[in-house]
């Protein structure tokens, strides 16, 4: 049977150090800049260097998600922290940005790249356009069928990662606005509000309730049809 990847969050030295314990076949985690969860605690490049040594000596792979839609005048600092990555022997980046992605998949020809779920990828062609770039690995749109899946995987040659728990966005895989309309601060950015966690009511005289909260994601009971997919890494959130 075909190994699947356990692919687990690293948000503090904390989690990195248990997630490893637990036995995540690899971990992915954010630097203080460029990731979608800013307000996590993160780490320094010193620490992020640390980490990568001490997950390699155990076998564990490290994912670093530079994840935010990025600036034309923030690029060149981007490079140099990215450049630091690599150099330190990062397995893989996890990208959104398009523009990044073409960018890295150039740069970095012997590390992978990874495009995020924020891309929404969700169908072939997508798939196939991606891979035109030279990614290695997508991160599918939470949406995805079991269906569509099964096809990618039957039809094209690239490594595909699934969420199988964590919290769940209002809109496709992360592509919600509201947070930059309502709260001042774009999750593209990796500063969500999280507007859609908080009751709302549909008219003057209606008690406000949490009506577009999503339940978080649990897929326990799917996990044998998802492997039967064939998918290459099952995501913790």
């Amino acid at each position: 049977m075909k190994k699947i990847e356990l692919l687990a969050p690293a948000g503090s030295k904390e989690a990195f150090t248990a997630a490893i314990n637990a036995g995540a076949n690899a971990v992915f985690m954010a630097g203080h800049k460029y990731g979608a969860r800013a307000f996590a605690e993160n780490f320094t490049e010193d620490d992020l260097k640390d980490a990568i040594t001490y997950a390699h000596l155990r076998g564990v792979a490290v994912f670093i998600v530079v994840n935010t839609l990025t600036f034309d005048n923030e690029v060149e600092e981007l490079l140099k922290y990215t450049d630091f990555l690599v150099q330190n022997n990062v397995d893989a980046l996890i990208v959104q940005d398009i523009g990044l992605i073409s960018l890295f998949c150039n740069r970095y020809p012997d590390t992978a790249i990874h495009a995020s779920t924020q891309v929404n990828a969700h169908n072939i062609n997508h798939i196939k356009f991606l891979k035109g770039l030279g990614v290695k690995r997508v991160i599918l749109a939470r949406e995805t069928s079991l269906e569509v899946i099964k096809e990618i995987k039957e039809k094209i040659d690239i490594e595909i990662e699934v969420f199988i728990h964590g919290a769940l966005c209002y809109s496709y895989s992360g592509q919600c606005l509201m947070s930059s309309m309502f709260g001042g601060r774009s999750g593209n950015r990796g500063r969500c509000a999280q507007p859609c966690r908080m009751p709302y009511a549909l008219g003057t005289n209606d008690k406000a309730k949490y009506i577009i909260s999503p339940k978080d994601i649990c897929s326990l009971d799917l996990i044998p049809d998802l492997m039967d997919t064939g998918i290459d890494s099952f995501k913790i959130e």
